[in-house]
This record gives structure tokens, sequence and C-alpha cells, in this order.
């Protein structure tokens, strides 16, 4: 249940995130080029929210294992000491995560007690760059259900897109396309 409502949370603060960043984008280029003027604050807002949308990214692609790994050697590997070293890997990651929220905590902390705000927008910094430790905190959770899920026997690693797999699927699509047009035209 956890599980679903951080899915579902992450899901939709993307897409508003994306949405918002196209929406701005457009109209600034229509103001822009359409009648020669702009909105001073559009290139900050749209930096922050891409920022926001990055590490909200990062998180979701642990879970829907869109991220590219360099596994050929751990693919041949027998079982357990895949998951061994995908444990440790994880592990890693989440020391990662623990040293990139602490120095988030540290930096949060200061900006918000000199009380600065963005160049253009009238935000206080410390809000608008606190993606650096909820976007590591969402991370570190996705990097914990994955590492139960490698102690627990319901995984053996990160799932990792396999672009050869997917490269010689297309090659094979492509193929068979071009077969099947030869053989129409015949």
């Amino acid at each position: 249940m956890f599980s679903r409502i951080i899915n579902s949370l992450e899901e939709s603060i993307i897409a508003i995130l994306l949405a918002t960043m196209t929406l701005l984008v457009f109209i600034e280029v229509v103001l822009r080029f359409g009648f020669g003027i702009g909105l001073m604050w559009a290139q900050e807002l749209t930096l922050h929210l891409s920022a926001w949308l990055v590490l909200f990214g990062v998180s979701y692609g642990i879970k829907v294992g869109s991220h590219i790994g360099v596994d050929a050697l751990v693919r041949i590997m027998p079982s357990k000491v895949r998951k061994v070293i995908s444990a440790i890997a994880v592990i890693a990651c989440l020391t990662y995560c623990g040293l990139f929220m602490q120095g988030a905590w540290v930096y949060l902390a200061k900006i918000r007690q000199i009380a600065i705000e963005l160049d253009d927008l009238p935000i206080p910094k410390w809000i608008a760059h606190s993606i650096l430790l909820i976007g590591m905190v969402l991370m570190a959770i996705r990097l914990l259900i994955l590492l139960w899920a490698i102690i627990t026997g319901k995984a053996e690693g990160f799932k990792l897109a396999d672009e050869a797999k997917e490269s010689m699927h297309l090659a094979q699509e492509t193929k068979a396309s071009a077969a099947a047009d030869g053989g129409e035209s015949a």
C-alpha cells in the first residue's frame, strides 16, 4: 500500500511538472518570438521545475527499470552471486543517498537561515532547492524496497534497461517488416 501511494504520487507529480514546464516554455516562446516580450521569471521557474522533474524521475526510474547499467559481467554470474553483488551495489547507492541527504540538509539549513530568495521569484531558495533532500529520500526508499526484494528473493538485482536486447528486437522487427513489404510488392 505504501509503495502504491508513492507510485501514484510520483507519477502525478512527474506528469504535472512535465505539463507545467511544457506549457511555460510554449508561452514564453510565443511571447518572445510572437510579441517581442517575455516573462522575466519563466527561465528560472523552468530550471527549477526541470530539477524537480529529474530528481523525481530518478526515483521513479529505479522502480520501472529505466536506468542503464553496466551489468554484462554480473549477468553471467550464478544467481546467488548476482544477488550478493546487487545487494552490495544497492548498499553503495544507499550510502551515496545518505551522504547526499546529509549535505542537502546542511545546505538547506544554511540557505534557510540566511533567508535568501530566488533571483526572479519571491520564493525562498531553500523551498525551491528542497528537492535535493526530497529526491534523495525518495530514491533511498526505492533502494530500500529493492534491497528488501533482493534479500527476500523476489529480485536478483536492479531492473535495468537492456539496450542490446531491445536493439536486437527492433532489428528483427525491421527485418520482418521489410520482408513483409517486399512480399506485398511482388
